[in-house]
């Protein structure tokens, strides 16, 4: 009985996120993705591209990357991108910093797509405990949002250019952030990604050395097979499906792909935790399992704890309680 009513929250709570989410075209626009490759006109093209992005050491890099720009101001950190957009907000990031007094522990908190408040409690929570925590905002959102837009469209979209770049900013910013962390003194850095923000958390922790734990909730590995299958993603689906299938899309954004780095996520010096819902419509648990598999099959010996619950609903009593107590567990452990 209480599991068909929080099914039925679930769906309500995914329906009011889908009123403003419209369809929109299908667009390569390859040199968002990939602006020192030539020219590309075709799909094939773009996948062909984008498959050689993931083998590629230098995709995620920031080139000439610097720890300057930096203005810390009342808790308040801002600096900027190292990807210019066409959006002047989105260029540069903000990111709420709440002290904990000490130096020895910091974590980065990567919020869900279409978030609409930073993590208050999450981060009295930690800071009480001697972690401070630094909730960065990713590309349109929050300080970055695009103006006029009822959601961050451009984050995730129909448009394979555009997601690519702003995933890809999403990464390089938060390096650039974990590296100035690091100049600041910071002795272990975490990372903890939710929902999309666990995307990115987990390319930064496949490519950023300096990261020791990364915590990923509601997560999977194919980005792809997560919109053509999620319930918070089926305006995309229908932008695509006309033009493009699941096959082509999982190629076209390989370089976003999790389980396409799952090696470098074994690393021996980084602590792996994954947090999913058995009973998620927004990333099916199917698609979790097969992503902890891949990491079994590189190595990886991650934390994994397993809800009773839904994509949105792991936000209420008991579930927020476990898994904030796991997450507790998991960034104590030496």
């Amino acid at each position: 009985m209480f599991h068909r009513w929080l099914d039925r929250w679930d769906e309500r709570r995914a329906q009011r996120g889908e009123e403003a989410k419209k369809a929109t075209d299908f667009i390569l626009d390859a040199g968002r993705a990939f602006p020192s490759a030539e020219e590309i006109n075709s799909l094939e093209q773009f996948c062909v591209r984008a498959e050689h992005a993931v083998s590629d050491p230098g995709f995620y890099d920031e080139p000439a990357a610097s720890a300057q720009g930096f203005e810390l101001h009342d808790g308040w950190l801002n600096f900027p991108s190292g990807i210019a957009t066409d959006v002047d907000e989105n260029n540069t990031v903000w990111a709420k910093v709440t002290e904990s007094g000490s130096h020895d522990q910091v974590l980065v908190i990567f919020h869900h797509w279409n978030a609409s408040a930073r993590s208050r409690q999450i981060a009295g929570f930690f800071s009480k405990r001697g972690i401070t925590v630094v909730e960065i905002a990713m590309p349109y959102h929050f300080e970055r949002s695009r103006p006029g837009a009822p959601y961050a469209d451009y984050m995730l979209s129909s448009n394979l250019g555009r997601t690519i770049q702003s995933l890809r900013q999403a990464v390089w910013d938060g390096r650039k952030l974990i590296r100035w962390l690091k100049s600041e003194g910071y002795d272990e850095i975490s990372v903890l990604g939710m929902s999309l923000g666990s995307w990115v958390a987990g390319l930064i922790a496949a490519h950023e050395p300096a990261v020791s734990k990364a915590s990923l909730f509601l997560t999977a590995g194919s980005l792809a097979d997560m919109v053509w299958t999620g319930r918070a993603s089926r305006s995309i689906r229908n932008s695509l499906e006309p033009a493009i299938g699941l096959a082509d899309l999982r190629r076209a954004w390989a370089p976003l792909n999790l389980e396409n780095f799952a090696r470098e996520l074994a690393r021996p010096d980084l602590a792996l935790q994954l947090v999913f819902a058995t009973r998620d419509k927004v990333v099916l648990p199917e698609l979790t399992k097969h992503f902890i598999e891949k990491l079994h099959q590189e190595g990886a010996t991650p934390d994994v704890l397993k809800l009773n619950c839904g994509h949105y609903s792991l936000a209420m009593p008991p579930y927020i309680f476990l898994a904030g107590w796991s997450l507790k567990h998991f960034l104590s452990r030496n």
